[in-house]
C-alpha cells in the first residue's frame, strides 16, 4: 500500500485555523472599535446639543490674510469673551455696517484705524465710541452741514505697522476725508516689534540700512500655510456649525495662555490691578506693558518706540500726500483711569515707579513735532473717573480691568467730539 503524506493536510488544516482565529480577533477588534466610535459619536452628539440647549458659543471672528495676518470676516454670532455682544461683521470684514466705497455726495468721511478698542466687540456697536461719536458730529456746525460717516477699520491686536497695511491695502479705496488712527499706549509699542508681541504670525516693519522695511516672512511659516489648505478651511466650516469644536477650542486658547504665562520671564509678569484682559487673535492683549510707563530700559524697547513713532510718520505723510487729513487719538489703559488715586500709586510702586501718562506725552510730543492733530484722551478721562468715582474699563467683577466698558465709550466719544469740533484737530 503506497505511503500517504499527511503533513501537508495537517498544515493546511492548521493555517485554516491560524486565519480562522485571526479573522475572528480582527472581527472583535473591529467590533470594539466600531462601539467606540458609536459611543463617541453619541457622547459628542449629545454635548452638542446640551450646548446648544444652554446657548454656548464661541464665534471665530478672524480669518488668515496674505498681507496683514489675519482679518475679520463676515460673521455674526455672540461675543462672550469680556462684556457680551452681538457682533455682525459686514462683507468687507469690518465689524461695522455696509459702507459703499464711493463716498456719497456731501459727506464728510472719516476712516477710523486701531485694535481692540475701535473693534469693540465687548459692547454692542450702538455703544462703541465711533458709533456715539459718528452721531456727536452730525450737530457740529465746524463740519459745515456736511453728513458725518465713520467707516471702522479697527481690528483686535493690530500693531501700527499693520495699521499701515491696512491703510494701504484697504482704507483709500473710500476715499475719505480724515483718517484717524487710533493708538492704545500699553500695548501698540510692543506690537510692533516680533520679539516682544512673541508672534510669527503678523508681519512687521524692520530698520534696514537706515529705513523702513516691510517683513512679511509670516507667510512662510507652516502655521500660515497650513493656514491655506483645503483641510484647515474645513477645520473653520466645522468650527462654525459645532458648538463642542468651538468649546474645545476655546479650552485650547485657555491651554495656550496658560502655557504661554508659564513661559513669560518673571521681570514680565503684569501687575494684576487694572491690566488689560481681553483676548486677541495673537493672545498679546492679555496684560498691561508695564515698561511703557517711563524711559525705555533697553535697545529692544528704544527700537520698539523709534519703529513706532516712524510707522506713524510714514502714514501721516502718506494720507496727507492723498490730500486727506491725519488725526492722531490715544486711548486709555484701565490704570490710568482706575478711580482711586491709591491704587494707581500703588501700582507704580509694584513696577520701580514712572509717569502713568508717559506714552500719552510721547505721542502728544510726536505729534506736535511733526505738526499731526492729536487727541490725549487718558488725563481728561481719569479726571472724569475721579470726579464721578466711575469704572470706565471692565465688567462684571473685572471693573478697572480691560477695554471700555459702555460709560468709557461714551465719555471717550463726547471727548472726542468736543476736540474734533475745534479748527486744532480737523
Amino acid at each position: 500500500m503506497p505511503h500517504i503524506d499527511h503533513e501537508p493536510l495537517q498544515t493546511e488544516r492548521t493555517h485554516q485555523r491560524v486565519d480562522k482565529k485571526a479573522s475572528s480577533r480582527l472581527r472583535s477588534w473591529l467590533g470594539k472599535l466600531l462601539l467606540i466610535l458609536i459611543s463617541v459619536f453619541i457622547g459628542a452628539l449629545m454635548a452638542e446639543i446640551a450646548l446648544r440647549v444652554v446657548g454656548y458659543s464661541h464665534e471665530e471672528f478672524y480669518r488668515p490674510h496674505p498681507v496683514l495676518g489675519y482679518t475679520l470676516r463676515q460673521k455674526d454670532g455672540w461675543y462672550h469673551k469680556e462684556g457680551q455682544s452681538y457682533v455682525r461683521i459686514n462683507s468687507e470684514g469690518l465689524r461695522d455696517r455696509e459702507h459703499t466705497k464711493a463716498k456719497p455726495a456731501g459727506t464728510f468721511r472719516i476712516a477710523l484705524l486701531g485694535d481692540s478698542y475701535s473693534e469693540a466687540l465687548q459692547v454692542a456697536v450702538e455703544e462703541s465710541y465711533w458709533a456715539l461719536l459718528e452721531k456727536k458730529l452730525q450737530d457740529c456746525s465746524a463740519f459745515d452741514g456736511r453728513k458725518i460717516e465713520i467707516i471702522n477699520f479697527g481690528v483686535s491686536g493690530y500693531g501700527t505697522g499693520q495699521e499701515l497695511l491696512t491703510w494701504r491695502e484697504r482704507v483709500w479705496d473710500y476715499s475719505p476725508d480724515l483718517v484717524m488712527l487710533q493708538i492704545t499706549t500699553n500695548n501698540d509699542i510692543s506690537d510692533n516689534v516680533r520679539s516682544l508681541k512673541r508672534t510669527n504670525r503678523v508681519p512687521y516693519f524692520v530698520h534696514q540700512d537706515g529705513k523702513l522695511v516691510l517683513d512679511n516672512s509670516f507667510k512662510n511659516t507652516r502655521t500660515f500655510q497650513w493656514g491655506q489648505t483645503e483641510v484647515a478651511r474645513f477645520g473653520r466650516w466645522l468650527e462654525d456649525h459645532s458648538r463642542l469644536v468651538q468649546a474645545l477650542e476655546k479650552a485650547h486658547l485657555r491651554f495656550k495662555i496658560w502655557f504661554d504665562s508659564r513661559r513669560t520671564p518673571a521681570a514680565e509678569v503684569q501687575v494684576p490691578v487694572a491690566g488689560a484682559a481681553a483676548a486677541t487673535p495673537t493672545g498679546n492683549e492679555l496684560g498691561v506693558d508695564t515698561l511703557v510707563y517711563g524711559e525705555p530700559r533697553d535697545a529692544v524697547w528704544e527700537d520698539a518706540w523709534r519703529l513706532t513713532e516712524e510707522l506713524i510718520v510714514t502714514m501721516n505723510g502718506e494720507v496727507r500726500g492723498r490730500g486727506a487729513k491725519f488725526l492722531l487719538v490715544t486711548v486709555s489703559n484701565g490704570i490710568q483711569v482706575y478711580p482711586d488715586a491709591e491704587v494707581r500709586q500703588t501700582f507704580l510702586k509694584g513696577i520701580g515707579g514712572g509717569d502713568l501718562f508717559y506714552p500719552d506725552k510721547r505721542f502728544r510730543a510726536l505729534a506736535e513735532r511733526e505738526g499731526i492733530p492729536v487727541i490725549t484722551l487718558a488725563p481728561q478721562m481719569q479726571t472724569y473717573a475721579d470726579q464721578s468715582k466711575a469704572f470706565l474699563h471692565g465688567f462684571g467683577d473685572k471693573k478697572g480691568e480691560g477695554h471700555w466698558n459702555p460709560l468709557g465709550h461714551r465719555v471717550a466719544s463726547e471727548l472726542m467730539a468736543n476736540a474734533l469740533c475745534t479748527e486744532e484737530v480737523r
